[in-house]
């Protein structure tokens, strides 16, 4: 290309930043752009790496070539940028210099004699929306240990890959008619572009997507794997579907009746769904939870996500119309049988399978409306513990095993048919839903379970969901007798009681339900089952003819009819059963987002194997992952099925390890920057916040930062001190408009200074507030170590190729402050303490300004303590200092304990046997250098200059004490 030549670019803002940080002229350059929208960006991106940081002049441009268009000249901030240091440089350089040299790339053939370190992020969704400044957070802690963990020596395998079928895509491509493969490749090439210019050391040689056929194939074969051992079957159940989103929807995917994606109605229907029977590994799941070394939030919330419980099932005869027993039982679960005397009536799901039965004719146009009602409920939104308890009465009674009571028969939404049994017995002297309840509906109440703790009758009378001493819990009719029993002494009792009279019998339940694993949707991994038209059984797909593609479709919408998108492929759709000849029809369902994302970690250590899912030999020297970091959104779904896949995998062979991930790491959400809320009354006036006025009832008024003062504890207007605002962070959303981009902060500070940044917000696992005024703190820290070791810039703003570094001999003073970053660093990153790692680097630069020379032996080893936090200026800096190759596998500086001791004391010093002031001084420090000390010392200077000295005691890291010799006066001291 020739330095006159006009260049044109046919992409958008972002594309066009980052190809202008790979551009290397020596002239200056047209940019020809058909977007409308201004990018000042890219024009000083330009022009700092066209004309390195010299300003020139629009006339001066134009004089080069007098077609050319003008460029306006680089701003004040982009010279006193290019004089902090050259970032904008540097970083495309050694971008470049990683990617051509496959720095990062882990080799199929590693030295297994050598520790290994698996540090994997959860991957993400590739949206059309791209990066934000709070995605990164997570990604650089799993830099930084990679990068450290390789230069201690280990074998790192840290890829990156695209969890890119799913929902979003689909919907996006019915609403503009791009196919969802040309978003979803679109929006993978984004993400790749953003990742690399944050300098993560990722193996892209390793990349893949779910959405490949070379990757899905294998999550096919895993699932016919499931259907070998029974563990992938149909069934008929209950599921949340939205017929404008033509899908199934998952409980978390409804809110309020309506799709959390679109706001679409969604209703309750019965749908034969294809499901894996993760119940049967329950126990497995719960129990193994113990070896993890996870947040004990995590394992907790595992643990009542399974929702292990012991109890019993009890059956309550239902009683006809003149109260006689029929044939027909209901059966209840509790896991508290010793309150059975307590039931005063029944709650079953408005999906029970008997209702039908029972309910009276005078009822069933009100339980007929009130199933529809609940219909239209997510199951969470159903069993909020907030929200008012609905019921009708069914018109029917049952009988009470324990007693003989007749109680009546409600149905309710807060009872789930998917939970138990799908009804139970209400006791609302014991269970604070029940009560609510029961007080609404003017249901009796009876106290059977006494709290030893509180006897006052007032106390007696409260709801008690707890265990105690059972009372009026006898009957002669039934034979059983409870009273007085302890809780527990008393459920034993009822249980046997039950099981001997055929009243009921001892249970183990669980709260994890089996994993509804079809979508009916187009986007996603085919399932690999034949239907045979004759007789509707199931076939499984050879595994020969994996992978199933997903055939090309023009036409994605939903049909209206419950039928999956795939129905449309009729040619695909129809085919014969090889092993009978028989017709048959492929499943048109598609397996959830979450199955590709189940097992990629596997796929990770064997990314090109045509002939297995991993290689047993890789497999087994890689797992598990040893550190597994992502957000606390997936702490239950994602981890749990991806535990169950990975125990079906162990028992046939495939892993060698019960466990996928060793140790797994949330981190905290980056919020919005603060926002200042005000509101006005009708008049127009601002109205206090701390009035005692409702606010509700007044306009909220959003205040920007700059008429924000702080008054105290208190943020205020700074025209009217007395109007208190609220300041709210909010989670970062396009729909708030508090969303940061990351490449609008690298371009104006660098991503040095991005991940420094991020890392020094606060603990890693905290939520914390972003303030891109705050970024400034680290980048002047930055800017301070480059020049501690290039120096100061020049008049133009640009620096020497050279550094200031001496090969004199460090001091001890110089070795100490080294040797304790290096220790302080380590163990930070370790412990994953990465902020306090930064205080750690910026007290040595602190020190080392005030030395007066900056030798080799201590800053070569700073460069590499800095190096996984700031990769980019580190590479630049270790080969300023001489060095041809990257410092990626260097080995990490070790803190020698020598220089970790702390050999200096606090001396106290003594004028006439008074203290005056204390000196540090070394240990062994001798008579004649601590009396020098003194001198100079300015608090004590006052009382010796001038003096004659007496004499002098000194003990030897005790105190010194100068005597004075009043009758002669010396001129001075010094």
């Amino acid at each position: 290309m020739s330095s006159h030549q006009t260049l044109q670019f046919r992409a958008d803002p972002f594309v066009l930043s980052h190809c202008c940080r790979h551009i290397r002229l020596t002239d200056s350059l047209t940019i020809q752009s058909p977007l409308k929208q201004p990018f000042s960006g890219l024009r000083f991106r330009l022009r700092r790496t066209i004309h390195g940081g010299v300003r020139s002049s629009a006339k001066e441009a134009q004089s080069n070539n007098g077609n050319r268009e003008k460029i306006a000249p680089v701003s004040e901030t982009a010279i006193e940028s290019k004089r902090v240091y050259p970032f904008h440089e540097i970083e495309p350089k050694w971008q470049r210099y990683w990617e051509d040299n496959r720095t990062f790339r882990t080799p199929d053939d590693v030295d297994t004699s050598k520790p290994k370190f698996y540090v994997l992020d959860m991957f993400p969704y590739p949206s059309g929306a791209g990066l934000h400044v709070g995605h990164p957070l997570g990604y650089t802690a799993t830099d930084i240990l990679a990068r450290l963990r390789r230069m201690q020596g280990y074998n790192v395998l840290h890829p990156m890959g695209w969890d890119a079928f799913g929902l979003p895509a689909e919907q996006y491509a019915i609403e503009t008619g791009t196919h969802p493969k040309t978003t979803t490749f679109k929006n993978i090439d984004r993400f790749r572009l953003q990742l690399k210019s944050l300098g993560f050391s990722y193996d892209w040689d390793r990349e893949l997507s779910t959405t490949e056929p070379d990757y899905y194939k294998w999550t096919q074969w895993i699932f016919l794997q499931l259907y070998k051992r029974g563990l992938a079957y149909q069934a008929e159940v209950r599921v949340n579907w939205c017929p404008a989103l033509g899908t199934v929807l998952a409980n978390e995917e409804v809110v309020d009746g309506v799709s959390e994606r679109g706001g679409h109605p969604v209703i309750r229907k019965p749908m034969r769904q294809w499901m894996l029977k993760i119940t049967a590994y329950a126990d497995r799941l719960l129990e193994d939870l113990d070896e993890l070394e996870w947040p004990e939030s995590i394992k907790e919330m595992q643990r009542n996500w399974i929702g292990r419980s012991e109890g019993a099932e009890l059956d309550f005869s239902i009683l006809d119309g003149e109260g006689q027993e029929t044939d027909k039982r209901i059966t209840v679960y509790t896991t508290r049988p010793d309150t059975l005397f307590g039931a005063t009536y029944m709650v079953v799901a408005p999906e029970h399978h008997l209702l039908s039965y029972f309910v009276t004719a005078e009822q069933k146009q009100q339980v007929e409306e009130y199933k529809d009602f609940a219909s239209r409920k997510s199951d969470l939104e159903r069993t909020e513990l907030q929200k008012e308890k609905t019921g009708v009465f069914t018109g029917c009674y049952a009988k009470n095993p324990a007693n003989g009571d007749a109680i009546p028969i409600w149905v309710a939404d807060y009872v789930l048919a998917s939970y138990g049994t799908g009804a139970i017995m209400a006791v609302p002297a014991h269970d604070t839903r029940d009560n609510e309840f029961a007080l609404k509906y003017n249901i009796p109440v009876k106290w059977v379970v006494r709290n030893e703790a509180n006897s006052s009758e007032e106390d007696t009378k409260q709801v008690y969901p707890g265990v105690g001493i059972i009372e009026n819990s006898s009957s002669v009719e039934t034979g059983l007798d409870i009273n007085q029993l302890s809780s527990k002494e008393a459920a034993l009792k009822v249980i046997e009681w039950a099981e001997r009279t055929g009243n009921g019998k001892k249970k183990v339940n669980y709260k994890l339900r089996d994993w509804l694993f079809a979508r009916q949707r187009y986007w996603g991994e085919p399932i690999p089952i034949l239907i045979l038209d004759e007789s509707g059984e199931t076939i499984a797909v050879s595994e020969s003819e994996l992978p199933l593609t997903l055939p090309e479709l023009n036409d994605f919408t939903p049909t209206g009819t419950g039928e999956p998108p795939l129905s449309k492929a009729v040619s695909w759709v129809n085919t014969v059963d090889p092993a009978t000849g028989k017709s048959a029809k492929r499943e048109t369902s598609t397996m959830p987002q979450w199955a590709g994302s189940c097992w990629y970690y596997l796929r990770f250590m064997d990314p090109k194997n045509p002939e297995a899912l991993v290689d047993k030999e890789k497999e087994k020297y890689w797992s598990p992952v040893d550190v597994y970091v992502g957000g606390a959104e997936h702490a239950v779904l994602h981890l749990l099925y991806s535990r169950f896949w990975h125990k079906v995998l162990y028992d046939i062979g495939v892993v060698s390890t019960k466990e996928p991930f060793k140790c797994v790491i949330n981190q905290g959400i980056i919020l919005g920057e603060v926002q200042y809320t005000a509101w006005k009354d009708q008049e127009g006036s601002y109205v206090s916040a701390d009035t005692e006025e409702r606010l509700n009832e007044h306009q909220q008024v959003t205040i920007p930062e700059e008429k924000v003062m702080k008054s105290g504890d208190h943020f205020v207007l700074k025209e009217d001190p007395n109007i208190r605002l609220i300041p709210r962070s909010y989670k970062m959303s396009k729909s708030r408009g508090n969303v940061v981009n990351p490449d609008d902060v690298v371009l104006e500070y660098g991503a040095d200074s991005l991940r420094l940044y991020e890392m020094f917000m606060g603990p890693f696992r905290d939520s914390k507030t972003w303030n891109t005024s705050g970024i400034e703190g680290v980048h002047r820290f930055l800017a301070r170590t480059w020049r501690l070791v290039i120096g100061s810039p020049q008049s133009d703003g640009s620096f020497k190729d050279g550094t200031i570094v001496t090969d004199d001999e460090p001091t001890l003073e110089q070795l100490r402050s080294l040797h304790k970053c290096i220790a302080k660093v380590t163990e930070e990153i370790e412990s994953t303490r990465f902020n306090t790692g930064i205080s750690g680097m910026m007290e040595f630069v602190n020190a080392a300004y005030k030395w007066n020379n900056q030798p080799r032996g201590v800053i070569e080893p700073f460069v590499l303590l800095l190096s996984p936090y700031a990769p980019h200026m580190a590479e630049e800096l270790w080969s300023r200092l001489g060095h041809p190759n990257s410092l990626a596998y260097e080995s990490f500086p070790k803190a020698n304990p020598d220089f970790l001791k702390d050999t200096t004391i606090v001396l106290p010093v003594q004028i006439n046997g008074k203290t005056r002031g204390t000196i540090e001084v070394e240990e062994g420090c001798s008579e004649d250098d601590a009396f020098a000390l003194a001198s100079q010392d300015k608090k004590l200077e006052k009382y010796l200059d001038g003096q004659s000295i007496k004499k002098r005691i000194y003990v030897p890291g005790k105190i010194l004490n100068v005597i004075l010799d009043r009758t002669n006066v010396k001129v001075t001291t010094k």
